[in-house]
C-alpha cells in the first residue's frame, strides 16, 4: 500500500508526464502552423500573417491549452494550494518541453536568446526564449513545494508580503513582455501584427524574477521543522 508521501511522487509525476505529453503535441501544432505560414523562425517580417480563420482559432487553441493546464492541476490536488501547485508544475513542465520539442523536430530555437511571440492574449508576447524558461522553473520548483511539502492543514507557506511581491513581478513581467505590443497597439492593428521588438528589458525581468520567487524564497527560509512542528500540533487538536 503506497504512503501519503509516495501518492504525492506518483501524482507529481503523473502530472509531469501530462505536461510533457501535452508539450509534445503544442510543439507539434506550432510546427505544423509555422510550416503552413512559411514561420518557422517567428522573428522576421510580418510575424502574424492574416491567413483566413487561423487567427480566432489559434486564439481558442491557446485559451483551452491553459484550462487544460489548469485542470490537470484541480484534478491533482486535494487542497487549492496543492491544486495550484499542481497546475504550476504543469505549466513549467509544459512550457519547458515545448521549445525542446520544437529543437528536435525543426531545429529552432538556434539559442536561449532567439526572439519568440510567447502568447497571442490578450496582446502579443514577445520576448527572448530563456525569459519564459527562467519563469517556468520557478513556477516548477513552487508548484513542487506547494503540491509536496505543505500537507492540508498546514499554515507554512509564504506570507502576505511575499504573495504581494509575487503579484507585482507576475504583473512587471507581463509589461515587459507586452510593452512593444502597448506601445503597437495605439497605431492600429496593422502596426501591431507588423511590430517586431529590438530590445528586451532584461534588467526589469530579472527584477520581476526575484519578486516572483518572494514565495520560494520565504518558504526555503522557514524550516521543515517548523511546519512538522505545526503538523504535530494540528494532529493533536484533531
Amino acid at each position: 500500500m503506497l504512503t501519503h508521501r509516495n501518492q504525492q511522487c506518483v501524482r507529481w509525476l503523473t502530472v509531469v508526464l501530462f505536461a510533457a505529453a501535452m508539450a509534445w503535441v503544442e510543439s507539434a501544432t506550432v510546427f505544423y502552423l509555422r510550416e503552413m505560414l512559411g514561420r518557422i523562425e517567428p522573428y522576421q517580417p510580418n510575424p502574424l500573417p492574416i491567413v483566413g480563420s487561423i487567427g480566432p482559432v489559434e486564439l481558442a487553441r491557446e485559451l483551452a491549452t491553459l484550462v487544460m493546464l489548469l485542470m490537470v492541476g484541480l484534478l491533482a490536488g486535494r487542497t487549492w494550494r496543492g491544486r495550484l501547485g499542481y497546475a504550476a508544475v504543469a505549466f513549467g513542465v509544459w512550457d519547458i518541453g515545448y521549445y525542446l520539442f520544437l529543437k528536435l523536430i525543426c531545429g529552432w530555437p538556434h539559442s536561449l536568446l532567439d526572439w519568440d511571440i510567447l502568447f497571442l492574449l490578450p496582446l502579443p508576447w514577445w520576448g527572448p526564449v530563456l525569459a519564459p524558461m527562467l519563469i517556468a522553473l520557478l513556477m516548477i520548483v513552487w508548484g513542487t513545494l506547494a503540491s509536496r511539502l505543505e500537507p492540508e492543514g498546514l499554515h507554512c507557506g509564504a506570507s502576505p508580503l511575499a504573495w504581494a511581491l509575487n503579484f507585482l513581478g507576475i504583473a512587471l513581467a507581463l509589461y515587459v513582455f507586452m510593452a512593444d505590443a502597448l506601445c503597437a497597439c495605439r497605431q492600429g492593428v496593422d502596426a501591431l501584427r507588423h511590430m517586431l521588438p529590438t530590445r528586451f528589458n532584461w534588467p526589469l525581468f530579472l527584477f520581476a524574477s526575484l519578486l516572483m520567487a518572494a514565495p520560494i524564497l520565504r518558504r526555503r527560509r522557514q524550516p521543515i521543522r517548523a511546519c512538522a512542528k505545526t503538523k504535530t500540533e494540528a494532529e493533536a487538536r484533531s
